[in-house]
């Protein structure tokens, strides 16, 4: 049994936080800027427009992830507070909301420079699992999204939250949605599917629903929602939808040879 009683702030200067959460959407975007430029790029006018693109991309995980929270799963709070909606320093990201961001942003660059969208969404979704690994691993220092109850030897008793013992629910995400999903990516990548532009993001949004939904039977729901439809969460529920696009996108881009 280990007990998380991790500080969320990484450092201070003066009376200035930087947060974990913070340095690891961060260190996700630059990693994932590096592998990109460095190794995935293939195409020189991917390449040139990449830097360009990186500033859509960002601006599309934020007001993405943030207004999928307040949607999916607070509106009636921040319809009734609606000043807290610009209040990001306080939590509250969806990355089923973030990646809908980054589909409108891709989808708005592409067009504009008169290319493909799925080539900028197959290379985000390739280094998309770096972010997910490193936001994860922020999630348990702050002792959000933590898992149900539970006597298993790994299990972690969250101070913040109370003195149970619960399933470390964000580390197997950071396992799952983060260094497996990369690999996988990674072998398909090797057998040349980037060179049909779509599957790896149908690929990375089949395989990140199914462990995402996996994942949400260990890590308990959202208080203010709870179980729905089948007892299932609304993660899950969303996951279910992406996981169905995801194989709708494989299929349509695979049978375009």
């Amino acid at each position: 049994m280990f007990i998380n009683n991790f500080d969320p702030v990484a450092f201070q200067i003066m009376s200035f936080e930087i947060r974990w959460y913070s340095l690891a959407y961060i260190l996700g975007i630059v990693i994932g800027w590096i592998l990109c430029k460095k190794i995935f790029i293939k195409k020189s006018d991917i390449s040139e427009k990449f830097d360009d693109y990186i500033t859509y991309l960002i601006i599309g995980i934020i007001l993405g992830g943030r207004i999928g929270y307040i949607v999916f799963y607070n509106f009636s709070y921040y319809l009734d507070n609606f000043l807290d909606i610009f209040k990001i320093w306080q939590g509250g990201m969806s990355f089923h909301g973030g990646l809908l961001g980054i589909i409108i942003s891709s989808y708005i660059f592409a067009k504009k420079n008169n290319q493909n969208p799925f080539f900028y969404l197959d290379q985000v979704s390739l280094v998309a699992p770096v972010g997910i690994f490193f936001g994860r691993l922020a999630n348990f220092i702050n002792s959000e999204l933590y898992g149900t109850v539970s006597d298993v030897p790994w299990s972690v008793i969250f101070i913040k939250v109370d003195n149970l013992s619960r399933h470390p629910s964000q580390l197997y995400e950071a396992i799952l949605e983060g260094l497996i999903l990369f690999i996988i990516l990674i072998y398909f990548t090797n057998k040349n599917y980037l060179n049909k532009p779509g599957l790896i993001s149908g690929l990375f949004l089949i395989f990140y629903s199914i462990f995402r939904f996996l994942v949400e039977f260990f890590r308990v729901p959202d208080e203010q929602i709870g179980y729905l439809i089948l007892s299932l969460t609304m993660g899950q529920i969303i996951s279910l939808v992406f996981a169905s696009i995801g194989m709708a996108i494989f299929y349509l881009k695979n049978e375009n040879k």
